[in-house]
């Protein structure tokens, strides 16, 4: 699924034009965006939780010519489903 499938599905769940559901859209994703850059948690109750987890320096390697690279440090969105997600079935 990509955005504009999100976008046509709230256009006929909503009755609304294809244009004004881009625009609410764009404006939840927007948020958590935002939201996201400034380190903060997002949980959507029965979907799951947006955190932003530190992670390490590391020691890499260039896979064509084997050499060493460093990996600095930095920081990373993790996904956790919620209860409601993890108990369908998902095939």
């Amino acid at each position: 699924m990509i955005k504009q499938d999100i976008v046509n599905r709230v256009a006929r769940q909503m009755n609304i034009t294809k244009v004004r559901a881009e625009i609410a859209v764009e404006a939840v994703f927007d948020s958590l965006k935002g939201a996201l850059r400034r380190g903060e948690r997002i949980e959507l109750r029965g979907f799951g939780v947006f955190v932003v987890k530190p992670r390490k320096s590391g020691v890499g390697r260039n896979p064509r010519t084997g050499e060493e690279v460093a990996i600095p440090p930095g920081k990373t969105i993790r996904f956790k489903p919620g209860k409601e997600i993890r108990a369908e079935k998902i095939a």
